[in-house]
């Protein structure tokens, strides 16, 4: 009996000693501390970096344009009549001589044949008169007949001969009006939207015309440039042709690349800027009449130069300047000579090709100041 109390108290010693070590591991790992990543340096502003690198930039210059149509035409009828046809539909490409409209041609058919018939009246008389003015001829060589009477007839041939030839006049007339009644294209182009519908009566007085039709393959874009730019785009000019980029009104989308055809005669003295008409092809209709376009002209390319996204350069009240990442994370203001081009500054003087720069976040340093780049660009 006292040997089977001993067991079962040696039992639950060695029990109590294993709960006591499982409770002491759970405590030895909860006080224990995990690891930790490295701390950023103290003080360090987070910046987005990049580095100057030498590449070949288009010297580019831009400004707002309006797309014109290369012709535009306004059809109006020579003649008063019936519109009987309008054989094209509303937005259809037409070629020059293709058939637009139908005037009633009934009137003026039957002045030209009446016209016809005037003129083979008069050449009847005609006729008639010169066989006189023979007989006349002969009888006043032999004294039958007078010089009065010989003058009258030969003044009476005449008076027909010129009859005839108002008579052809009036049948080129009619013959003019009569065409008129089939009114063609006169410039490839796009039909507008119709004005008058068949059925209605037009006339040539009337100023609304029975539709229009406007070329826009190729187009034209008209923008405007300061007058200072002109000289540089006259010298390029002479040399080659400039090519210009038709861009959204946000820049984003690429519509279509022409070339630039004269600026303006004239610089406008109100706004100290020059137009300029460029021409594109058009080939998918990505321009319209009367659209707005961010157009780009490129006049030449600086090559080899040293750049920095434009985001890097700021202005400060001694000029421009970029911060340097130096070795040590800390940053020092330096003064830069640049000139933008889109999203790219050409540095001129002040900062060599390698060196990294702060794109983004320097309105929070100053020289000296530790940084932490968070994301470098290429």
């Amino acid at each position: 009996m006292k040997k089977g109390l001993g067991g079962a108290s040696a039992r639950a010693v060695l029990y109590l000693m294993a709960c006591g070590a499982i409770a002491a591991t759970a405590v030895l790992l909860a006080v224990t501390p995990r690891a930790q990543t490295a701390p950023p340096p103290p003080n360090a502003v987070p910046v987005t970096a990049a580095s100057a690198a030498f590449k070949d930039v288009p010297i580019t210059e831009s400004g707002i344009g309006t797309v014109q149509a290369f012709n535009a035409v306004l059809i109006r009828t020579h003649v008063d009549g019936t519109l009987m046809q309008f054989p094209v539909a509303e937005g259809q490409v037409v070629k020059p001589g293709d058939l637009i409209a139908v005037i009633d041609p009934r009137p003026y058919q039957a002045v030209l044949d009446q016209a016809m018939a005037k003129r083979q009246q008069d050449e009847a008389h005609l006729v008639n008169a010169k066989q006189d003015l023979e007989r006349y001829t002969s009888l006043m060589k032999q004294d039958y007949a007078s010089r009065q009477q010989y003058d009258t007839q030969q003044s009476q041939v005449q008076q027909l001969t010129a009859q005839i030839a108002g008579d052809q006049a009036m049948i080129e007339a009619a013959q003019l009006n009569l065409a008129y009644c089939y009114i063609t294209s006169p410039i490839p182009g796009r039909v507008g939207l119709r004005q008058v519908d068949p059925g209605n009566i037009v006339h040539a007085s009337d100023t609304n015309g029975i539709v229009s039709i406007t070329q826009d393959r190729p187009i034209a874009v008209v923008f405007t440039l300061p007058q200072q730019d002109l000289p540089s785009i006259i010298q390029a000019m002479a040399e080659r042709k400039l090519e210009v980029t038709a861009l959204s009104g946000d820049d984003k989308i690429e519509l279509d690349r022409g070339v630039l055809l004269t600026p303006d005669n004239t610089i406008d003295v109100a706004t100290g800027t020059i137009k300029l008409k460029a021409s594109f092809p058009n080939p998918h209709d990505t321009l319209w009449p009367g659209q707005f376009v961010d157009a780009r002209l490129t006049i030449g390319t600086a090559h080899h130069v040293v750049t920095v996204p434009a985001e890097a350069v700021q202005h400060g009240p001694d000029g421009l300047y970029v911060y340097i990442i130096k070795p040590d994370s800390t940053v020092e203001r330096q003064a830069v000579e640049s000139e933008t081009r889109g999203d790219v500054a050409i540095i001129s003087k002040g900062l060599p090709a390698g060196e990294q720069v702060v794109v983004r976040g320097q309105s929070r340093l100053d020289n000296g100041m530790r940084v932490a780049v968070e994301s470098p660009q290429a």
